[in-house]
């Protein structure tokens, strides 16, 4: 049985097996974007490289001086970018080898944000495989927050409390999340079961060393212990505002699901519309749905494919969602702030 949770979105009239995903692939197929593009990712790959050494090298150059903490900004808008192009090795858009891909990953990740790269892939790969269901879906599990009014009725500890006022404390949290992302790579080092640990412990060593070293023999104790702080702040907010708007306030399931694989990726996904800042702020991740189809598909090809997607979509009567980035931070909001109502109305949820 299938169950959607709050937002429900009109179910096709007739549910259709992988047919309809078989069809517009073919139709990607035939434009050509399923193709790699080498030159534009070495081309990417170098000017990130000579920005982030770059960033640094200004770091050396200006010194113990109150004006790091625009670089500290400066360098979380990187780390952001150079997050990407993790994310794009990740899905194989950048070459097709799995093995080469993850070393890769390890620079992108480990190396440079000190974000453990096989722990994120893993849990990136399972939101992939079922987005928005709460049982499978990594990034929808009921913690801190509460994804659906579902998961409000059997919220325990601090999130009772929490989940009252999430919509209001969800963006302040997010200064929270670059730290987050940084114990969540170490943790996964420090337990068996990771594959290639030890290398992934390795770069992650490698990192905090030669990080804290640069900052605390460069700058004074307390604007090193600052900059650390406004560049893990502003890089957690950048990432979770790129993220947050791609399923946040769409469906979630629980159970099991009749959808096929075109209508479930398309139905809990939303893309944020804009021009080249967009697509460049957002790292191509605002064609998400076009991105959860086809993960492969080079980032740069995404706007291509946009509109075969949406047309082939309304075609099918498949209902899809695209949206401006402020109207989807509200849109996302609105969702959080009406899932913690059984938490702030316990009784008119009872009396439901």
């Amino acid at each position: 049985m299938t169950l959607i949770a709050d937002r429900s979105p009109q179910a096709p009239e007739k549910p259709r097996t992988g047919s309809d995903f078989a069809e517009l692939g073919k139709r990607i197929n035939q434009a050509g974007l399923m193709a790699r593009r080498p030159a534009y990712y070495v081309i990417r790959f170098a000017l990130m490289a000579a920005v982030f050494v770059g960033g640094w090298t200004a770091f050396a150059l200006i010194g113990d001086s109150w004006l790091q903490m625009f670089t500290a900004v400066f360098m979380a808008l990187v780390s952001t970018q150079v997050a990407f192009l993790g994310h794009d090795l990740a899905h194989r858009q950048v070459i097709r080898s799995r093995a080469t891909s993850e070393r890769m990953g390890w620079f992108t990740g480990n190396l440079a944000n000190g974000m453990g790269y096989g722990w994120w892939n893993d849990k990136h790969n399972r939101h992939h495989a079922n987005p928005n269901h709460e049982e499978l879906d990594p990034d929808v599990s009921p913690g801190l927050f509460v994804w659906s009014k579902r998961q409000a009725g059997f919220a325990q500890g601090i999130t009772t409390w929490f989940g009252k006022y999430q919509a209001q404390l969800f963006f302040p949290i997010l200064t929270l999340e670059g730290l987050n992302l940084n114990w969540s790579g170490i943790k996964s080092v420090l337990k068996p079961g990771l594959k290639n640990r030890g290398w992934e412990a390795l770069f992650l060593a490698i990192h905090w060393a030669a990080y804290l070293s640069a900052l605390f023999i460069v700058l004074s104790p307390g604007k090193a212990v600052l900059f650390l702080l406004v560049h893990k702040a502003v890089w957690g907010l950048y990432m979770g505002s790129v993220f947050a708007p791609n399923h946040k306030g769409m469906p979630t399931f629980v159970g099991e699901t009749e959808l096929d694989f075109l209508r479930k990726q398309v139905l809990t996904s939303r893309n944020v519309k804009g021009g080249w800042f967009t697509n460049f702020a957002l790292g191509g991740l605002n064609y998400q749905i076009e991105h959860h189809l086809f993960p492969a598909m080079p980032s740069v090809n995404l706007a291509k494919a946009q509109p075969i997607v949406e047309e082939f979509c309304a075609e099918k009567n498949i209902p899809y969602h695209a949206t401006g980035l402020i109207q989807s931070w509200r849109e996302a909001l609105g969702e959080l702030h009406a899932h913690g109502e059984p938490l702030r109305n316990p009784q008119s949820a009872s009396a439901a």
